[in-house]
């Protein structure tokens, strides 16, 4: 057994059966001060105050956090991390005043990437892949949600996520794969779009879904990609097959992703950088997590979800950091947290709920991730001692983990 003691801080305690938090429920998070943790075979055996923590055996490894904070390890339910070399040149193309529609319309975007992953073969792009895993986890986070998207052939939409298997019986971290072929439409089909709707669904969800490569299927829908009956087509072939839905919805417009996508009973929607009181409502009382990511709103200077109105209404939230070449090449879920707190107005308590539990139950791993709670694997940071959660957020440079258990 591992025994951490002298935690000055045990943050983020969920009682058992919990999956997500809602509504006010969001600004809560439960901490045992001067704490310890007891962990066995990997999961969270015991926890509670200091004085009624066991004496370790000769055979116990013991930790001591030195009064830091003990928290569980941020949960990042969407990532495009499989992807091939980088576009700094589209970064300057930004700089220069074109805007994402304008990029992906000169053949940019997507379709550079997948050009670039394409070339690039299997074993690079798992090396690649996997020194991103690896910096995410050295940042706190150890659940991750990776996405195909960037193949947009049959061939290299399964090359990617052989890759993410690898990635899954590699790391230590705990990783579910999307499969978003429907991210843009391949470079051969431009002009036939509803051709391609049709390879997804009658080809590369088939092929997906006989190698088990995938836990869900997710479509880019809004303005310039794809439409809402388009996107029904693709979500109705995942779930014929065993995939439940996540969307990339409301980026770009209000594009009726969000309705879509709680009509399939989509476990998230995400982006929702444009939201009007209709998609609240849409969402109000379902088992669908709205997702935002403020990593991208920062990075291509779009609208800043309206998370603070989702919560007011009574819903959760989750934040996830949607690393990816393009629109937001960071995985630091603390800078996310930051964001929220800053161009969101989210407390401190909510945001932290949103990158632990929330987003766990985004990516469909909330019972065995995103909280201290017993049984659950005991994916942990300890930090240096903090005065509060409040200050991951608000002294979001400085360096404040001491160790990661995973």
């Amino acid at each position: 057994m591992r025994i951490i003691r002298n935690i000055g801080d045990l943050a983020g305690i969920v009682p058992p059966g919990v999956a997500r938090k809602v509504g006010p429920e969001m600004d809560e998070v439960t901490s045992i001060k001067e704490a310890f943790v007891a962990i066995k075979d990997g999961l969270i055996h015991d926890f509670g105050p200091m004085d009624s923590c066991p004496e370790p055996t000769q055979d116990d490894e013991v930790i001591d956090a030195g009064g830091g904070m003990v928290m569980p390890m941020f949960c990042d339910s969407h990532t495009h991390i499989c992807y091939a070399g980088s576009r700094e040149r589209e970064f300057i193309d930004k700089i220069n005043g074109l805007s994402y529609e304008e990029i992906a319309a000169r053949g940019g975007g997507i379709l550079n990437s997948a050009d670039l992953l394409h070339q690039t073969p299997e074993d690079e792009l798992f090396r690649q892949t996997m020194e991103r895993v690896g910096e995410m986890v050295a940042k706190g986070t150890g659940a991750i949600e990776i996405k195909s998207g960037y193949g947009l052939t049959t061939e290299d939409e399964l090359k990617m996520l052989r890759v993410i298997r690898r990635v899954r019986e590699t790391s230590s971290a705990i990783i579910k794969a999307t499969f978003l072929g429907a991210h843009a439409v391949g470079r051969a089909y431009r002009g036939r779009q509803d051709e391609y709707v049709d390879l997804v669904a009658k080809e590369m969800i088939p092929a997906v879904a006989a190698e088990g490569l995938a836990d869900y299927v997710d479509v880019f829908c809004d303005e310039g990609f794809f439409t809402p009956g388009q996107t029904a087509r693709i979500l109705e072939a995942g779930l014929s097959h065993g995939l439940r839905p996540k969307i990339h919805a409301n980026e770009l417009a209000c594009s009726g992703g969000v309705q879509v996508g709680v009509a399939h009973n989509a476990l998230s929607v995400d982006h929702l950088e444009r939201t009007t009181d209709a998609e609240i409502e849409t969402l109000r009382g379902k088992e669908t997590m709205p997702v935002m990511l403020p990593g991208s709103s920062f990075f291509l200077g779009l609208p800043y979800g309206r998370a603070k109105d989702y919560i007011n209404a009574g819903l959760g939230v989750a934040l996830a950091s949607d690393y990816n070449p393009g629109s937001s090449p960071s995985g630091d879920m603390r800078f996310v947290m930051a964001l929220s707190c800053v161009k969101m107005r989210l407390t401190p308590n909510q945001a932290f709920n949103a990158c632990t539990i929330n987003g766990a139950y985004a990516m469909g791993v909330s019972e065995i991730a995103g909280s201290i709670t017993k049984g659950k694997r005991a994916n942990l940071v300890v930090t240096k001692p903090l005065p509060s959660i409040a200050s991951i957020a608000y002294c979001y440079q400085t360096p404040f983990i001491e160790r990661i258990i995973i």
